[in-house]
Protein backbone atom coordinates (compact mmCIF):
# COMPACT_ATOMS: atom_id res chain seq x y z
CA UNK A 1 0.00 0.00 0.00
CA UNK A 2 1.68 3.58 -0.86
CA UNK A 3 2.10 6.35 1.96
CA UNK A 4 -0.83 8.34 0.20
CA UNK A 5 -3.53 5.33 0.39
CA UNK A 6 -2.19 4.73 3.85
CA UNK A 7 -2.59 8.33 5.15
CA UNK A 8 -6.08 8.34 3.43
CA UNK A 9 -6.99 5.03 5.20
CA UNK A 10 -5.86 6.41 8.49
CA UNK A 11 -8.26 9.60 8.11
CA UNK A 12 -11.02 7.70 6.89
CA UNK A 13 -10.47 5.55 10.21
CA UNK A 14 -10.63 9.01 12.38
CA UNK A 15 -13.88 9.97 10.97
CA UNK A 16 -15.41 8.71 13.55
CA UNK A 17 -12.87 10.87 16.21
CA UNK A 18 -15.52 13.82 16.84
CA UNK A 19 -13.74 17.27 16.80
CA UNK A 20 -14.10 19.05 20.18
CA UNK A 21 -14.47 22.63 19.96
CA UNK A 22 -14.83 25.35 22.20
CA UNK A 23 -15.96 29.18 20.70
CA UNK A 24 -14.48 32.94 21.71
CA UNK A 25 -13.60 35.91 20.58
CA UNK A 26 -10.54 37.57 18.86
CA UNK A 27 -9.53 39.61 16.45
CA UNK A 28 -5.73 37.90 16.01
CA UNK A 29 -7.18 34.51 14.38
CA UNK A 30 -10.59 34.98 13.05
CA UNK A 31 -12.61 35.75 15.94
CA UNK A 32 -12.02 32.00 17.13
CA UNK A 33 -9.72 30.76 19.64
CA UNK A 34 -9.41 27.36 21.59
CA UNK A 35 -10.53 27.82 25.81
CA UNK A 36 -8.03 26.57 27.87
CA UNK A 37 -7.60 26.26 31.63
CA UNK A 38 -4.41 28.96 33.29
CA UNK A 39 -2.72 28.82 36.25
CA UNK A 40 -2.54 32.37 38.43
CA UNK A 41 0.19 32.88 40.15
CA UNK A 42 1.00 35.32 43.18
CA UNK A 43 3.30 36.80 42.01
CA UNK A 44 5.13 40.60 42.50
CA UNK A 45 5.03 41.62 38.83
CA UNK A 46 8.13 44.97 38.01
CA UNK A 47 8.06 45.85 35.07
CA UNK A 48 11.58 47.02 34.93
CA UNK A 49 12.84 43.96 36.93
CA UNK A 50 14.58 43.03 33.63
CA UNK A 51 15.40 46.38 32.89
CA UNK A 52 17.48 46.69 35.61
CA UNK A 53 19.34 43.36 35.74
CA UNK A 54 20.45 44.25 32.29
CA UNK A 55 21.51 47.92 33.64
CA UNK A 56 23.33 46.91 36.03
CA UNK A 57 24.87 43.65 33.90
CA UNK A 58 26.07 45.98 31.11
CA UNK A 59 27.35 48.72 33.63
CA UNK A 60 29.37 46.58 34.98
CA UNK A 61 30.50 44.30 32.15
CA UNK A 62 30.47 46.02 28.99
CA UNK A 63 27.83 45.79 26.04
CA UNK A 64 26.24 41.97 25.42
CA UNK A 65 24.94 39.85 22.61
CA UNK A 66 21.60 39.71 21.42
CA UNK A 67 21.82 35.76 22.24
CA UNK A 68 23.00 36.89 26.29
CA UNK A 69 19.96 39.35 26.30
CA UNK A 70 17.58 37.18 24.88
CA UNK A 71 18.40 34.23 27.51
CA UNK A 72 18.11 36.81 30.07
CA UNK A 73 14.94 37.98 28.72
CA UNK A 74 13.24 34.93 28.35
CA UNK A 75 14.61 32.90 30.77
CA UNK A 76 15.20 34.65 33.72
CA UNK A 77 14.22 32.25 37.03
CA UNK A 78 13.11 35.44 38.78
CA UNK A 79 10.61 37.33 35.88
CA UNK A 80 12.05 35.99 32.42
CA UNK A 81 9.07 36.16 30.34
CA UNK A 82 8.52 32.16 29.45
CA UNK A 83 9.18 31.75 33.19
CA UNK A 84 6.62 33.98 34.65
CA UNK A 85 3.71 33.92 32.67
CA UNK A 86 1.20 32.01 30.07
CA UNK A 87 1.66 33.96 26.86
CA UNK A 88 -0.38 32.50 24.97
CA UNK A 89 -4.21 33.35 23.35
CA UNK A 90 -6.35 35.88 23.04
CA UNK A 91 -5.02 37.50 26.31
CA UNK A 92 -1.14 36.77 25.97
CA UNK A 93 1.07 37.79 23.31
CA UNK A 94 0.32 35.33 19.65
CA UNK A 95 -1.37 32.36 19.12
CA UNK A 96 -0.26 29.15 17.43
CA UNK A 97 -1.48 26.06 15.14
CA UNK A 98 -2.55 24.00 17.92
CA UNK A 99 -4.44 26.78 19.87
CA UNK A 100 -6.71 27.68 16.78
CA UNK A 101 -8.00 24.14 15.92
CA UNK A 102 -7.47 20.25 17.48
CA UNK A 103 -7.48 19.24 13.47
CA UNK A 104 -3.94 21.12 13.41
CA UNK A 105 -2.46 18.41 15.80
CA UNK A 106 -4.45 15.54 14.34
CA UNK A 107 -3.29 16.13 11.18
CA UNK A 108 0.66 16.00 12.36
CA UNK A 109 -0.62 12.83 14.58
CA UNK A 110 -2.19 10.79 11.57
CA UNK A 111 1.70 11.82 9.80
CA UNK A 112 3.44 10.52 12.90
CA UNK A 113 0.99 7.30 12.58
CA UNK A 114 1.86 7.07 8.69
CA UNK A 115 5.14 7.34 8.97
CA UNK A 116 5.75 5.01 11.90
CA UNK A 117 3.79 2.21 10.38
CA UNK A 118 5.97 1.80 7.38
CA UNK A 119 8.84 0.83 9.91
CA UNK A 120 6.72 -1.28 11.51
CA UNK A 121 5.67 0.55 14.62
CA UNK A 122 8.56 -0.11 16.63
CA UNK A 123 8.05 -0.38 20.66
CA UNK A 124 9.01 0.61 23.00
CA UNK A 125 7.92 4.30 22.25
CA UNK A 126 9.20 7.38 23.52
CA UNK A 127 6.77 10.82 22.03
CA UNK A 128 8.70 13.43 22.83
CA UNK A 129 8.03 17.08 22.44
CA UNK A 130 10.27 20.45 22.99
CA UNK A 131 8.36 23.12 23.90
CA UNK A 132 5.23 21.61 24.27
CA UNK A 133 3.24 25.02 25.47
CA UNK A 134 0.26 24.73 26.86
CA UNK A 135 0.18 20.92 26.20
CA UNK A 136 -2.37 21.46 23.31
CA UNK A 137 -0.12 19.44 20.42
CA UNK A 138 0.61 16.85 22.97
CA UNK A 139 -2.60 16.35 24.11
CA UNK A 140 -4.17 16.34 20.46
CA UNK A 141 -1.39 13.77 19.20
CA UNK A 142 -2.04 11.46 22.68
CA UNK A 143 -5.69 11.47 22.18
CA UNK A 144 -5.62 10.20 18.49
CA UNK A 145 -2.79 7.63 18.78
CA UNK A 146 -5.31 6.72 21.68
CA UNK A 147 -7.95 6.02 19.45
CA UNK A 148 -5.85 3.80 16.82
CA UNK A 149 -4.70 2.00 20.36
CA UNK A 150 -1.19 3.13 19.31
CA UNK A 151 -0.14 3.52 23.18
CA UNK A 152 0.60 0.58 24.54
CA UNK A 153 4.17 0.73 25.97
CA UNK A 154 4.40 4.26 25.01
CA UNK A 155 5.74 7.46 26.89
CA UNK A 156 5.62 10.88 26.80
CA UNK A 157 8.04 13.28 27.35
CA UNK A 158 8.44 17.03 27.40
CA UNK A 159 11.28 19.21 27.19
CA UNK A 160 10.29 22.58 29.23
CA UNK A 161 12.06 25.24 31.28
CA UNK A 162 9.08 27.55 32.24
CA UNK A 163 7.26 25.96 35.44
CA UNK A 164 4.03 28.36 34.78
CA UNK A 165 3.43 26.15 31.34
CA UNK A 166 4.54 22.65 33.20
CA UNK A 167 1.67 23.24 35.64
CA UNK A 168 -0.29 23.74 32.61
CA UNK A 169 0.65 21.37 30.66
CA UNK A 170 0.34 18.84 33.73
CA UNK A 171 -3.24 20.21 34.17
CA UNK A 172 -3.59 19.52 30.00
CA UNK A 173 -2.46 16.00 30.32
CA UNK A 174 -2.50 14.02 33.51
CA UNK A 175 -4.71 12.86 35.57
CA UNK A 176 -2.50 13.73 38.31
CA UNK A 177 1.11 14.52 38.60
CA UNK A 178 3.62 15.57 40.87
CA UNK A 179 7.35 17.86 41.17
CA UNK A 180 10.17 15.90 42.01
CA UNK A 181 11.91 17.18 45.27
CA UNK A 182 15.25 15.79 43.93
CA UNK A 183 16.49 18.97 42.85
CA UNK A 184 19.63 16.90 40.92
CA UNK A 185 16.87 14.73 39.25
CA UNK A 186 17.02 15.03 35.65
CA UNK A 187 12.68 14.46 35.66
CA UNK A 188 11.74 17.63 37.31
CA UNK A 189 7.97 16.40 36.91
CA UNK A 190 6.14 13.12 36.57
CA UNK A 191 2.32 11.91 35.70
CA UNK A 192 0.43 9.46 34.31
CA UNK A 193 -1.87 10.69 31.31
CA UNK A 194 -5.52 10.97 30.88
CA UNK A 195 -4.60 7.74 29.04
CA UNK A 196 -2.72 5.93 31.35
CA UNK A 197 0.90 6.32 29.96
CA UNK A 198 3.61 7.82 31.83
CA UNK A 199 4.43 11.93 31.57
CA UNK A 200 7.99 12.94 31.98
CA UNK A 201 9.16 16.75 32.04
CA UNK A 202 12.66 17.59 31.35
CA UNK A 203 14.90 20.93 31.86
CA UNK A 204 16.51 19.18 28.38
CA UNK A 205 16.48 17.42 25.46
CA UNK A 206 20.12 15.24 26.34
CA UNK A 207 17.92 14.26 29.45
CA UNK A 208 15.51 12.44 28.11
CA UNK A 209 16.70 8.68 27.82
CA UNK A 210 17.45 7.26 24.52
CA UNK A 211 14.72 4.68 22.42
CA UNK A 212 12.58 5.22 19.08
CA UNK A 213 11.20 8.46 19.19
CA UNK A 214 8.70 10.32 17.40
CA UNK A 215 10.10 13.99 18.73
CA UNK A 216 7.95 17.52 17.63
CA UNK A 217 9.50 20.52 17.61
CA UNK A 218 6.37 23.47 17.28
CA UNK A 219 8.01 26.92 17.20
CA UNK A 220 10.35 25.97 19.60
CA UNK A 221 13.58 27.08 17.94
CA UNK A 222 12.54 30.14 16.89
CA UNK A 223 12.78 31.13 20.95
CA UNK A 224 16.14 30.23 21.11
CA UNK A 225 18.73 32.72 21.36
CA UNK A 226 20.56 34.13 18.17
CA UNK A 227 23.78 35.71 17.95
CA UNK A 228 23.55 38.93 14.87
CA UNK A 229 25.98 39.70 12.88
CA UNK A 230 26.22 42.61 10.37
CA UNK A 231 28.40 43.02 7.30
CA UNK A 232 30.72 45.94 7.68
CA UNK A 233 33.03 47.61 4.90
CA UNK A 234 35.58 46.24 7.24
CA UNK A 235 34.42 42.32 7.27
CA UNK A 236 31.49 41.12 9.57
CA UNK A 237 31.02 42.27 13.09
CA UNK A 238 28.86 41.10 15.53
CA UNK A 239 25.55 43.04 16.91
CA UNK A 240 25.82 43.85 20.56
CA UNK A 241 22.93 45.69 23.31
CA UNK A 242 24.58 48.11 25.20
CA UNK A 243 23.04 51.02 27.39
CA UNK A 244 21.63 54.35 25.66
CA UNK A 245 23.06 57.69 27.32
CA UNK A 246 21.40 59.66 24.54
CA UNK A 247 18.25 60.41 26.13
CA UNK A 248 16.82 60.64 29.77
CA UNK A 249 14.95 58.05 30.30
CA UNK A 250 15.99 55.39 32.55
CA UNK A 251 17.13 51.86 31.45
CA UNK A 252 16.88 52.60 27.80
CA UNK A 253 18.84 50.57 25.62
CA UNK A 254 20.81 50.15 21.84
CA UNK A 255 22.40 47.87 19.11
CA UNK A 256 26.09 48.89 18.97
CA UNK A 257 28.79 46.58 17.28
CA UNK A 258 31.89 45.19 18.33
CA UNK A 259 34.83 46.66 17.91
CA UNK A 260 36.99 43.44 17.43
CA UNK A 261 36.64 40.13 16.50
CA UNK A 262 33.91 38.01 18.88
CA UNK A 263 34.48 34.45 19.69
CA UNK A 264 30.62 33.48 18.46
CA UNK A 265 31.96 35.67 15.00
CA UNK A 266 34.80 33.32 14.82
CA UNK A 267 33.28 29.94 15.47
CA UNK A 268 29.71 30.80 13.62
CA UNK A 269 29.89 32.37 10.62
CA UNK A 270 30.86 30.50 7.67
CA UNK A 271 33.85 31.83 5.60
CA UNK A 272 31.65 31.82 2.13
CA UNK A 273 28.98 34.38 4.15
CA UNK A 274 27.44 37.04 1.82
CA UNK A 275 24.14 38.55 3.63
CA UNK A 276 24.21 41.64 4.80
CA UNK A 277 22.91 40.43 7.99
CA UNK A 278 23.23 37.00 9.56
CA UNK A 279 21.29 35.68 12.78
CA UNK A 280 22.80 32.25 14.20
CA UNK A 281 21.18 30.25 17.11
CA UNK A 282 24.13 28.09 18.69
CA UNK A 283 21.49 26.61 20.97
CA UNK A 284 19.58 25.15 17.86
CA UNK A 285 23.05 24.05 16.40
CA UNK A 286 23.29 21.86 20.02
CA UNK A 287 19.68 21.09 19.63
CA UNK A 288 19.91 19.50 15.70
CA UNK A 289 22.94 17.93 17.07
CA UNK A 290 21.70 15.76 19.66
CA UNK A 291 18.26 15.07 17.72
CA UNK A 292 20.83 13.67 15.15
CA UNK A 293 22.67 11.72 17.17
CA UNK A 294 19.59 10.69 18.99
CA UNK A 295 17.75 9.42 15.40
CA UNK A 296 20.81 7.94 14.54
CA UNK A 297 21.80 5.45 17.41
CA UNK A 298 18.30 5.00 18.62
CA UNK A 299 16.21 5.32 15.67
CA UNK A 300 13.07 7.48 15.40
CA UNK A 301 11.23 10.60 12.99
CA UNK A 302 11.30 14.41 13.74
CA UNK A 303 8.99 16.56 12.87
CA UNK A 304 9.90 20.59 13.36
CA UNK A 305 7.43 23.35 12.60
CA UNK A 306 8.73 26.81 12.60
CA UNK A 307 8.48 30.09 11.14
CA UNK A 308 11.89 30.60 9.08
CA UNK A 309 13.71 30.86 5.76
CA UNK A 310 16.42 28.31 4.15
CA UNK A 311 19.74 30.47 4.37
CA UNK A 312 18.31 33.42 3.11
CA UNK A 313 16.88 35.10 6.11
CA UNK A 314 18.49 38.61 7.51
CA UNK A 315 17.70 40.65 10.04
CA UNK A 316 14.04 38.89 11.89
CA UNK A 317 14.82 39.52 15.25
CA UNK A 318 11.82 40.74 16.77
CA UNK A 319 9.33 41.00 19.58
CA UNK A 320 5.94 40.61 20.02
CA UNK A 321 3.19 42.03 22.70
CA UNK A 322 -0.62 41.22 22.96
CA UNK A 323 -0.32 40.27 18.83
CA UNK A 324 1.74 43.33 18.04
CA UNK A 325 5.57 43.71 16.62
CA UNK A 326 6.83 45.86 19.51
CA UNK A 327 10.80 47.22 19.64
CA UNK A 328 12.68 43.86 21.23
CA UNK A 329 14.97 46.66 23.26
CA UNK A 330 11.63 47.95 25.42
CA UNK A 331 10.54 47.04 28.64
CA UNK A 332 12.51 43.52 28.37
CA UNK A 333 10.55 40.76 30.04
CA UNK A 334 7.27 41.89 28.86
CA UNK A 335 7.08 40.54 25.16
CA UNK A 336 8.26 37.34 23.38
CA UNK A 337 11.60 37.79 21.61
CA UNK A 338 11.67 35.88 17.62
CA UNK A 339 14.02 35.49 15.47
CA UNK A 340 13.26 33.24 12.29
CA UNK A 341 14.45 29.51 11.76
CA UNK A 342 17.45 28.96 9.74
CA UNK A 343 16.64 25.66 8.08
CA UNK A 344 19.67 25.07 5.88
CA UNK A 345 22.16 24.80 9.49
CA UNK A 346 19.27 21.47 9.54
CA UNK A 347 20.72 19.83 6.93
CA UNK A 348 24.07 20.97 7.09
CA UNK A 349 23.81 18.99 10.83
CA UNK A 350 22.71 16.35 9.43
CA UNK A 351 25.20 16.39 6.25
CA UNK A 352 28.28 15.85 8.53
CA UNK A 353 27.47 12.39 9.53
CA UNK A 354 25.61 11.22 6.76
CA UNK A 355 23.59 9.19 9.29
CA UNK A 356 20.32 11.55 8.85
CA UNK A 357 18.35 12.18 6.30
CA UNK A 358 16.36 15.70 5.89
CA UNK A 359 12.81 16.46 3.95
CA UNK A 360 11.71 19.93 3.37
CA UNK A 361 11.36 22.51 4.56
CA UNK A 362 7.93 22.75 3.07
CA UNK A 363 5.16 25.09 3.49
CA UNK A 364 2.32 24.50 6.21
CA UNK A 365 -0.06 25.04 3.49
CA UNK A 366 1.42 22.40 1.47
CA UNK A 367 2.36 20.00 3.85
CA UNK A 368 -1.10 20.00 5.58
CA UNK A 369 -2.64 19.24 2.19
CA UNK A 370 -0.49 16.66 1.15
CA UNK A 371 -1.72 15.10 4.18
CA UNK A 372 -4.69 15.14 3.45
CA UNK A 373 -6.41 18.08 5.78
CA UNK A 374 -9.09 19.20 3.85
CA UNK A 375 -10.39 15.17 3.49
CA UNK A 376 -10.71 15.46 7.61
CA UNK A 377 -12.22 18.98 7.26
CA UNK A 378 -14.77 17.96 4.63
CA UNK A 379 -15.61 14.79 6.53
CA UNK A 380 -16.09 16.81 9.48
CA UNK A 381 -18.07 19.55 7.84
CA UNK A 382 -20.26 16.70 6.67
CA UNK A 383 -21.49 15.79 10.22
CA UNK A 384 -22.09 18.94 11.25
CA UNK A 385 -25.27 20.46 11.35
CA UNK A 386 -24.74 24.19 12.64
CA UNK A 387 -23.56 26.52 10.02
CA UNK A 388 -21.61 28.66 12.74
CA UNK A 389 -20.03 25.23 13.34
CA UNK A 390 -19.27 24.93 9.59
CA UNK A 391 -17.79 28.23 9.26
CA UNK A 392 -16.00 27.90 12.29
CA UNK A 393 -14.01 25.03 10.85
CA UNK A 394 -13.87 26.97 7.42
CA UNK A 395 -12.11 29.75 9.00
CA UNK A 396 -9.91 27.89 11.15
CA UNK A 397 -8.89 25.67 7.85
CA UNK A 398 -8.05 29.06 5.74
CA UNK A 399 -5.92 30.03 8.73
CA UNK A 400 -3.75 27.42 8.84
CA UNK A 401 -3.73 27.00 5.29
CA UNK A 402 -3.88 30.93 3.30
CA UNK A 403 -0.98 32.33 2.36
CA UNK A 404 -1.64 35.50 3.79
CA UNK A 405 -2.10 33.83 7.23
CA UNK A 406 -0.25 31.12 8.09
CA UNK A 407 -0.06 28.83 4.96
CA UNK A 408 3.64 29.96 3.63
CA UNK A 409 5.32 31.80 6.47
CA UNK A 410 5.47 28.68 8.52
CA UNK A 411 7.43 25.67 7.09
CA UNK A 412 8.24 21.67 8.17
CA UNK A 413 11.24 19.91 7.83
CA UNK A 414 11.20 16.16 8.58
CA UNK A 415 14.20 14.30 9.64
CA UNK A 416 14.73 10.76 9.74
CA UNK A 417 17.84 7.68 9.99
CA UNK A 418 19.96 6.86 6.72
CA UNK A 419 19.21 3.48 7.24
CA UNK A 420 15.70 4.00 6.20
CA UNK A 421 16.47 5.42 3.24
CA UNK A 422 15.47 1.99 0.95
CA UNK A 423 11.94 2.35 2.88
CA UNK A 424 11.29 6.12 2.16
CA UNK A 425 12.39 5.24 -1.61
CA UNK A 426 9.50 2.70 -2.14
CA UNK A 427 7.20 4.39 0.05
CA UNK A 428 7.88 8.78 0.47
CA UNK A 429 7.71 10.84 3.14
CA UNK A 430 4.12 12.04 2.99
CA UNK A 431 3.98 16.18 3.29
CA UNK A 432 7.10 16.73 1.17
CA UNK A 433 6.68 15.07 -2.20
Amino acid sequence: MCALKITRSILWQLSNYTLLQAQTTTQTIANSIRFYYTVKRKVAKDENYLSKHLYDKIRIKGPITVAEYMKVVLQNPMQGYYMSKDMFGEKGDFVTSPEITQIFGEMLAVWFLNEWQKIGCPKPLQIIELGPGRGTLSSDIVNVFSHFKALHNASLHLVEISPVLSDIQAGTLCLQSSLNNNKNALVYRHGISRHGIPVSWYKQLKDVPEGFTLLLAHEFFDALPIHKFHKTYAGYKEVLIDIDNSEEKEYKFRYVLAKNDTPMLKVLLKSNETRDHVEISADSLLIYEQICQRLASSGGIALICDYGHNGTGTDTFRAFKKHTQVNPLVKPGTADLTADVDFSLIRDIANKTNDVLVFGPAKQKNFLQRIGIEHRVKALAENMEDKKDVEHLNSCYKFLTEESKMGERFKFVALMPATMKKIIDKYPVVGFV
